[in-house]
């Protein structure tokens, strides 16, 4: 296990590299991705069982980025945990590149589900966790939404299958930053309130701190310990979390920094040479 240290020097890894991305790219969405950065790192750092050496390994738990478009945290995740090289991620959204805009299931090692439109994730992280149950198997899904996402109407009834099966090896965990590419959530089009919303498709819900490790640690191991019961994980975060200027701006939404917001994102995460370890 990480301590918090480590998995916040991780994090702040992985903030580099999602920058890092979106600027060689000229394109791509840094906001969402910077936002959920602290739970994927604790995710697949002390919480999945996988191994990197053996990404298809049938018993591993499964993560499914069901909002797509903040995959440079995944990829740099999966890189930063063994499963490729650091420096592979710079081809991100380059032609011919594995590393593109939404993560490909085939493509890039660690990835299990293929991501195109928003609200498909819930559906298939529970025919993951219904295929679980029906081979005796003990691992677990996991599946990241984002709350604008939430109002594609597929994710309620992904809901009530998840509590009509007891699936309570679906793991959901809501991205609750309060933005979407059109502003915030509560004046495009509201799906709050989300905590109550679960609790009436019969979820366990856990509202956390997104950005706290201590209370992400909780909630994933209370989380990975209930019975017969699905389960959600809403986490608050900061849309651009880490980044002064990009932090809770929606214009960071989907667009790449220049050469100025580049070094200056770089410079406030801690400049100079970084790696592992």
């Amino acid at each position: 296990m990480y301590t918090n240290e480590e998995l916040q020097k991780i994090a702040t890894f992985v903030r580099r590299d999602i920058v890092e991305q979106v600027y060689n790219a000229k394109s791509g969405h840094p906001g969402g991705a910077l936002s959920c950065t602290d739970i994927l790192t604790a995710l697949y750092f002390n919480v999945m069982n996988l191994d990197p050496k053996n990404p298809t390994w049938e018993d591993r738990d499964r993560f499914i980025l069901s909002k797509g478009h903040s995959s440079p945290a995944l990829y740099s995740v999966l890189a930063r945990r063994g499963f490729y090289d650091v420096g592979s991620i710079k081809s991100f959204r380059k032609t011919g590149s594995v590393f593109q805009g939404h993560p490909a299931l085939g493509k890039v090692p660690g990835v299990d589900m293929t991501n195109g439109s928003l609200g498909q994730g819930f559906s298939i992280a529970n025919g993951m966790a219904l295929a679980a149950k029906l081979d005796n198997k003990k691992y677990n899904v996991y599946v990241m939404l984002g709350d604008g996402e939430l109002e594609e109407g597929q994710n309620w009834e992904a809901a009530m299958t998840a509590a009509h099966y007891k699936l309570n090896n679906v793991i959901a965990i809501v991205d609750n930053n309060g933005l979407q590419i059109d502003g915030k959530i509560t004046e495009v089009k509201s799906p709050e309130p989300i905590a109550d919303k679960f609790r009436a498709f019969g979820f366990n819900v856990y509202e956390i701190d997104g950005h706290n490790f201590d209370e992400i640690m909780e909630a994933f191991n209370r989380a990975k310990n209930s019975i017969d019961t699905p389960n959600v994980i809403i986490a608050k975060t900061t849309k651009g979390k880490g980044i002064s200027f990009m932090e809770d701006n929606i214009g960071w939404h989907g667009k790449a920094p220049n050469d100025e917001e580049y070094n200056k994102a770089l410079s406030e995460l801690g400049g100079g040479n970084y790696g592992v370890n």
